[in-house]
Formats: C-alpha cells, structure tokens, sequence
C-alpha cells in the first residue's frame, strides 16, 4: 500500500488538497467530455430544439462520468501495480500517496453516484432508453480499469472512448432535447470520438513498457508503436473527413465543411509528426496536452459551425 502524505492543515493545505484533487481528474482529459455536449446541442440548437436544462444535465453528467473513470483508473491501476515508480507520466494520486486508495475508492463511488443522480433528471425527456445508457456508461467507467474484466487491460480502452464519449455522447445531447437522432450525429460523433481516442493512444503511447510490465494489454502493448503512430494518423483522418461528410448532407456549407477539413488535416499532420518524433516522457506530455487542447478546439468550431449553417 502506498504511504499516504501528511497535508498541512490551514489555507496553504487546504489549497494544496484541492489542488490534489484537480490534478486527479486530469484535466487534460476534460475536453472528451465537454466538446460531445457542445456539438450535440448545437445540433439540437439547429432544429429549434435547444434546452438549456437538459444540455447542462448532459454536460454534468459527461463530467461526472470522467471524472469517475479517471478517479477509477488512479485506484484500480494502483492495486494491478500498473502505476510504480517506473512509470514517466504525470504523478497519480494514490500511487504517489497522495491520496489513500480507501480515500479514492469512495470519491470514485460519489461521483458515480451523482452521475447516476444527474442522470436521473433527464429520464423525463428522453425516457427509459437514456437509463440503459446512462447506468451502461458508469458501469463501463468502473470497468475500465476495475471489475473481473477490465477494459483497458484488454484493448478495449479505444473502443471504450469512441463510442460513449464520441458517438454516444453527442447523440443522447441531441435526443433528450429534440427526441430525434439523424445520421449526422452519428457522423459528427465519430469526428468527436475518433479524437477523444487519441488523448488515450496518447497516453498509451507514453506507457508501453510500464503497461506491459503490468499486465495491460492495451492495443500499443500488443501491436508497438508502430501501430499507435498508425491508430492516431487514422483518428485524424477520420476527424477531418467528417466535416467534408456533413457538408455533402447538407448539415454544413460547402466551404465551412472544407475549410474545417483543411484545418483538421493541418493539425493532424503536425501532430502526427510530433508524436514521431516524441521519443521522452516529456515529448509525450507534451503530445497527450496538445492531443486534448485539439479535441477542445475542433469541437468548439463544428459546433459553431453547425449552429452558422442552420
């Protein structure tokens, strides 16, 4: 078991504490929560359905569920011992002693809880088909890393993050808002999910060694590097293919389309061969920051341009 730190008490600990906390729910990762919201209430937005409500429960709930799972990653990868001394990324909390595993263990239960609890609040508009989606994705939260399977030590992190931050994400926003799904959400979400991914193959890329020492067989650990470079080149491709997929269904003009494929394929070519040449645990860092800062910028600008077209 880790040795946990001793805090110092008054403001300067409490800052410190707080500061702990925040830097557990790596914020890097945040953008995989917030830009499917974004993009699916601007589609709601363009068919005149748009509910502030529902869109903030959405946003609170997609939150939660990161938060969660990376709360569930920093405990459960701390007891499989994929978190040791030899690992190169940012510090996690329990591991570190930071934080007491039976400490995390019941932050991860309360947020869980309260995402299941904001969840709730949006039964009312989009009906019993969001509980299964909503009690799915907390379960597969826990199981990323948790339960007698967990995903990430099988390679089923990616598929994971495509679905319920890409695909999933983005079409429930729109649903419980408008009551409708269209084949353009599920073409915007995989734009989304394709780069969410990547924050993951990201941060993948950097612990090859130590995961597979640990016993996690994520897909770099079965397939190297080599792969990931290949996996986080399609990503984007995929991300700067959708735009062009939305203009020919009309969800944007021509031009917003090309000019928003053009930019995803600039960015996506620089950081292509920046993960190449990310040969250091710093390089990597650097790589998983700018990976995140991306998703953050590319959903905000489909979601304008979305919200322009209509």
């Amino acid at each position: 078991m880790a040795e946990t730190t001793e805090l110092p008490a008054g403001r300067g600990g409490l800052a410190r504490r707080a500061g702990i906390w925040l830097e557990a729910t790596r914020p890097r990762t945040l953008p995989a929560a917030v830009s499917p919201v974004l993009v699916g209430t601007a589609f709601a937005a363009r068919e005149g359905g748009v509910h502030f409500g529902p869109a903030f429960a959405c946003l609170g709930f997609a939150l939660l569920v990161q938060v969660g799972t990376n709360f569930a990653n920093d405990y459960y990868d701390f007891l499989k011992g994929a978190d040791t001394a030899e690992r190169v990324g940012p510090r996690r909390a329990v591991a570190s002693g930071l934080i007491a595993p039976a400490v995390m263990r019941r932050a991860m239960i309360g947020v869980f809880v309260a995402a299941f609890m904001v969840g709730l609040t949006l039964l009312g508009q989009g009906g019993w088909p969001l509980l299964i989606v909503g009690v799915a994705s907390i379960v597969c939260g826990v199981a990323y890393t948790g339960g007698p399977y967990p995903l990430a030590y099988h390679g089923w992190g990616d598929v994971f993050v495509f679905i319920f931050f890409g695909l999933v994400a983005v079409g429930a926003t729109c649903f419980v808002q408008t009551g409708r799904l269209s084949p353009e959400l599920w073409l915007a979400g995989a734009g989304i999910g394709a780069l969410a991914t990547n924050i993951l193959v990201a941060n993948n890329y950097r612990d090859v060694e130590t995961d597979a020492k640990a016993g996690k067989r994520t897909l770099l650990v079965r397939w190297g590097r080599g792969y990931g470079r290949c996996q986080f080149a399609a990503a984007h491709g995929i991300a700067a293919a959708v735009p062009i997929g939305l203009a020919w269904l009309g969800t944007l003009s021509p031009a917003a389309g090309i000019g928003l494929s053009a930019a995803a394929l600039l960015v996506g070519f620089r950081q292509v061969r920046e993960q190449a040449r990310a040969v250091t645990p710093e390089a990597c860092i650097t790589l998983l920051g700018h990976t995140g800062r991306w998703l953050a910028v590319y959903g905000l600008a489909l979601a304008g341009l979305i919200l322009g077209t209509g």
